[in-house]
């Protein structure tokens, strides 16, 4: 357990560097890449499969050391030299020599810096790279160029698809950092991602690009994970312990291992924000049975894991009035719906849903017809005797945010702007007919509702009591007592 807390920053580099011995670039003596020669610096690695050795070469002693070319174990390079910025560097075909990625910042400009880079084949034809990349076949025969381009949404692709599925390149460890790193680079998103933890690297990252989670981990293609949000308001974390005990609960309920022990947990998870120097945005964790084979079965990993995320999202917090429907998509079942599994392809749905109605949401019925919940949200009501009324928990998730909610909403019963608050089975004619309807979570807060569907809320403005708790939520975000408000210790 103690293991976990001697956390370690890396870079998408240094993450490079933990892959084996064939992409370490770190021993001294000449280690074989099976044919592929690198060509290029950091970010911007190139590759080319040549199907012969070739020497490495540099005009300058630093930082690459030249080499003899009399060498018996390195014979003469037929490509002659590939020049940059009177630099001369070419990594063998099937030798790379001694070299730590992670100290790549001190070398020359990439590639894509450079207006032409030249380089000769055997028959010393020369083949100019601009800005694409080119990929050559064992038999030095160009067959095929990679266009990068810029992805901001899910339907733009990061390779030209023009070129034939048979030419689709097969990419080095370095080369798949490098388009990482592009793809991160024309990320056009709201969202920023600060710092990573991962406990199957064990450490922190701020590499956006080194952000990553193993195929084969279970979470991933069997949905078998759970996760959990914390907000971070002013340098102060909002329920931690409280979304935390949840996230355990829901591994319990998954069969989910614990990685470490819970305060080991809260440890890193603190650490990670000290690290991404977040003073306003959110944590965002996962627990998964971890990473093994691609059965079924978790039977074979033997390594759960825990990976922690801040996000700082740059879109403005908007508290105007939404509208809601009625969700078609079926609820989940009363076990996989209490606990917060990854699976969330129902809440998607739904969310989905609501957008093609030009809503905001969509309200789950449970299977008595019973008013649930929204894809990600609570949902409450005021009705016309000044009662706040909520869903039962036990066939929905437990909201951090809305049980919260409820116990801030005591001090309005005391000043007499609530008459009571009662937590039941609510009927969809009582949720339409009450004053005020709201939507409650940790990204939105306290949403006003003002129709569902065809029905009006209330005078179809915001509620006044729906204002308050906003108002009250916020204030305890920015002064609630320590139970609800941990310092990061940045």
């Amino acid at each position: 357990m103690r293991e976990a807390l001697k956390l370690k920053l890396f870079s998408s580099h240094r993450l490079l560097a933990t892959k084996g011995v064939h992409n370490r670039f770190v021993t001294e003596k000449p280690i074989y890449n099976h044919g592929y020669s690198i060509f290029g610096y950091a970010n911007e690695t190139r590759t080319c499969n040549y199907g012969s050795r070739q020497n490495f070469y540099s005009s300058s002693s630093s930082p690459l050391e030249s080499r003899d070319q009399t060498n018996s174990d390195t014979p003469p390079n037929p490509l002659g030299r590939t020049t940059f910025d009177n630099r001369v560097l070419i990594f063998d075909a099937h030798t790379v020599n001694s070299y730590d990625f992670a100290s790549m910042a001190s070398l020359p400009k990439p590639l894509s810096q450079n207006p032409s880079i030249e380089l000769r084949n055997h028959s010393h034809k020369s083949i100019a790279v601009q800005g694409n990349l080119l990929f050559l076949s064992p038999r030095t025969r160009l067959f095929g160029k990679v266009k990068v381009s810029c992805c901001s949404h899910q339907t733009e692709a990061l390779v030209d698809s023009s070129i034939p599925k048979s030419d689709v390149p097969v990419l080095s460890c370095p080369e798949v950092i490098e388009r990482l790193n592009t793809f991160r680079d024309n990320y056009t998103g709201k969202q920023q991602f600060l710092a990573m933890y991962s406990s199957i690297v064990g450490g922190i990252t701020t590499d956006p690009a080194a952000m990553v989670i193993p195929v084969d981990d279970h979470m991933v293609h069997r949905g078998h994970g759970v996760f959990d949000t914390a907000a971070i308001m002013d340098g102060h974390l909002y329920e931690l312990d409280q979304h935390l005990d949840r996230i355990i609960r829901s591994a319990a309920m998954a069969k989910i291992n614990l990685p470490f022990d819970r305060e080991s947990i809260r440890s890193i998870l603190i650490k990670t924000v000290t690290v991404s120097q977040c003073r306003n945005g959110s944590l965002r964790y996962w627990l998964s049975v971890g990473p093994g084979d691609f059965q079924l079965s978790p039977s074979g990993c033997d390594c759960p894991a825990l990976y922690a995320i801040v996000i700082q999202d740059q879109s403005p917090f908007n508290a105007e009035g939404v509208r809601v429907v009625t969700s078609s998509v079926p609820i989940k079942p009363q076990q996989f719906a209490i606990m917060k599994s990854v699976n969330y392809l129902p809440n998607a749905l739904s969310k989905m849903e609501a957008e093609e109605y030009g809503a905001f949401a969509a309200i789950w019925l449970d299977n008595d017809g019973f008013i649930a919940e929204g894809p990600n949200m609570n949902v409450a009501f005021v009705t016309r005797e000044k009662e706040l009324l909520m869903p039962r928990f036990d066939k929905i998730l437990s909201g951090c945010t809305a049980r919260r909610v409820l116990a801030l909403a005591e001090g309005l019963v005391r000043e007499g702007k609530l008459s009571k608050i009662s937590v039941q089975d609510v009927t969809v004619e009582e949720g339409k007919g009450a004053d005020e309807m709201m939507l409650i979570g940790s990204g939105i807060l306290v949403r006003p509702i003002l129709q569902w569907d065809d029905q009006v809320i209330g005078d179809g403005k915001e509620g006044p009591i729906t204002q308050e708790l906003l108002k009250l939520i916020v204030e305890d975000m920015k002064s609630g007592p320590p139970t609800v408000r941990l310092p990061v210790p940045y």
